[in-house]
């Protein structure tokens, strides 16, 4: 595996938080990410200090960021691949936070507390593992509302009448959890959110995932971190990442859905030498809405 060496960290200007982001083809999906990153969708966040680095797996023409603070960086994959883990690990790489968000799926938008919760969370352990939990837009799974009609137009009017872009906007009520609860069994969080010198010493993403959308590289990536020596599971409710309908490899299409998780979960066999594990751990959970942390249980 690759060694991935986050920026070192020199002057005043160093960020409190690093969100490195990869995206293909996403003309749509990545601006409105983007801007519920800014500073004028992120709400409880003025004392913070944060940027984001977007790094563009081969798309047709590098996509363009909306007018706003922090502007992100962006930039084209040195090597695009059908897997983003590369190009991944190439923005995790530029990152220059104490604590650092991979961001593997551009097309996923942040809850308004979501950079304030991350903070807070990140004071309770010197090497957390934090895991946003994994929402979808509309009632049901992606993949399977499709197939009822689910598409861009139907999601645009659903995210207007929801309110977006403002932060007031409420996401929760016109999307579908992935865990039922913030305790669930996990199998990967598409923000996960290490201290940096967590992700130096587990060398970022395993290149070995180079099937397209990477495969079980997420799962794989969580996995590796929680069972890493002295860090600790965090799990977060009240805030989440919500994924727009974009025809990506797992959430557009039923059939395919599975047929990309039965090759995927095959790979990672081969890999790893059995089949790729949900998270049950309770670990600690960060209540987002009372900003409180229950201290359940360890990581294990």
């Amino acid at each position: 595996m690759s060694k991935v060496f986050p920026a070192k960290v020199t002057g005043l200007s160093t960020p409190d938080i690093s969100i490195a982001i990869t995206c293909w083809n996403m003309e749509r999906e990545l601006p409105r990410t983007l801007w519920s990153l800014s500073r004028a969708f992120q709400q409880g966040a003025d004392d913070l200090t944060w940027e984001i680095i977007v790094v563009d797996n081969g798309s047709d023409r590098l996509p363009l960021s909306p007018t706003m603070k922090p502007a992100p960086r962006i930039l084209a994959a040195r090597h695009p691949a059908p897997s983003p883990v590369g190009a991944m690990n190439e923005a995790l790489a530029l990152a220059r936070g104490q604590i650092i968000g991979a961001w593997i799926d551009g097309a996923r938008m942040a809850s308004p507390n979501l950079l304030a919760s991350v903070a807070r969370a990140a004071k309770a352990h010197q090497a957390p593992v934090i895991a946003i939990p994994n929402r979808q837009f509309g009632s049901d799974r992606q993949a399977t509302a499709a197939l009822q009609g689910y598409d861009r137009a139907a999601e645009d009017a659903l995210l207007a009448a929801a309110g977006w872009p403002e932060p007031s906007a409420d996401l929760f009520a016109v999307s579908w959890p992935e865990e039922p609860s913030p305790t669930a069994p996990m199998l990967e969080s598409n923000a996960l959110f290490l201290h940096r010198n967590t992700w130096a010493a587990l060398s970022g993403y395993d290149p070995a995932f180079v099937e397209a959308g990477g495969g079980m590289c997420n799962p794989d990536m969580l996995d590796r971190a929680l069972r890493h020596p002295g860090t600790q599971f965090i799990r977060m409710s009240g805030v989440a990442t919500f994924h727009q309908f974009h025809g990506g490899t797992s959430t557009s299409d039923e059939m395919r859905a599975v047929e990309m998780v039965k090759k995927a979960t095959r790979a990672y066999v081969a890999l790893r030498g059995h089949p790729p594990r949900k998270q049950r751990a309770r670990g600690w959970v960060y209540d987002a809405t009372t900003a409180t942390m229950d201290y359940g249980s360890s990581k294990v």
